[in-house]
């Protein structure tokens, strides 16, 4: 399973999607630090979930993170997050 879809399960699992865009950007950084050769290290996710409405930005950024675990954060080298 690619981490793309390991974080789109994971998320799914975890809210009630209303909106949900998962993008690779490990092109982007090829080379650069943090790029590991695999072409999964950089990941931009907009996510609109009801469970996000009311939380704070910081409490957002958690409450992702805790839905992916602390494996997939960490095999992750950069996770952009627009989330509402």
């Amino acid at each position: 399973m690619t981490k793309e879809a390991e974080i789109r399960a994971a998320i799914e699992a975890a809210f009630n999607i209303e909106e949900l865009e998962i993008v690779n950007q490990s092109s982007l950084h090829a080379g650069h630090a943090g790029d590991d050769g695999s072409g999964e290290s950089h990941f931009a996710l907009r996510l609109r979930a009801a469970e996000l409405a009311g939380l704070g930005r910081v409490a957002r950024h958690r409450a992702v993170h805790r839905a992916l675990g602390p494996d997939l954060v960490a095999s992750i080298h950069a996770l952009s997050l627009d989330l509402g």
